[in-house]
């Protein structure tokens, strides 16, 4: 009897010993088993088709909405400088009210002098005058010499370039 205790004591080990081995093996296979889930959900899903579906269609909106913004911005900036347009436009109208600065204009812009008052003007040197005599100079000379001068000065300018 003593022979079927030791081996009925080595086959129970033996026997818990593959039950140890047939669960990490199990344990094994499980891991490297089949391929995990993936964490995408059908739920999920649908939120990002709807979310991405919002953003599409929300998109031209927000572009117009911005783009408008813009344009009515402009539209006040021209509406402001109107305004001080207007402003000075109005000023200089009440300063040509003015007997007093009319005649002052008139002194300075076209040289009016009163009645009694004797009116100079300087004359700068290269001024008025002297466009003057080169113009009498060309009317004593032939046309034909002012022709030849000009297609002389076409020629110079031409080879300086």
């Amino acid at each position: 009897m003593a022979g079927d205790r030791e081996r009925f004591s080595t086959a129970t080990r033996l026997k818990a010993l593959g039950e140890q081995a047939a669960a990490r093996v199990y344990r094994a296979g499980r891991r490297a088993g089949p391929p995990r889930r993936s964490r995408l959900t059908g739920r999920a899903a649908l939120l990002a088709l709807v979310v991405c579906s919002l953003v599409v269609a929300l998109a031209y909106p927000m572009r117009q909405f911005v783009s408008q913004r813009s344009q009515i911005a402009e539209q006040q900036r021209r509406a402001e400088r109107a305004r001080a347009e207007v402003e000075r436009l109005r000023d200089e109208k009440a300063r040509w009210q003015d007997p007093a600065y009319v005649e002052r204009q008139a002194r300075e812009h076209l040289h009016y002098v009163r009645p009694g008052e004797t009116g100079y003007t300087v004359v700068r040197e290269g001024g008025p005058d002297t466009v003057r005599s080169r113009d009498e100079e060309a009317a004593a000379r032939p046309w034909y010499s002012e022709l030849w001068d000009g297609v002389d000065r076409a020629d110079a300018g031409h080879r300086t370039r």
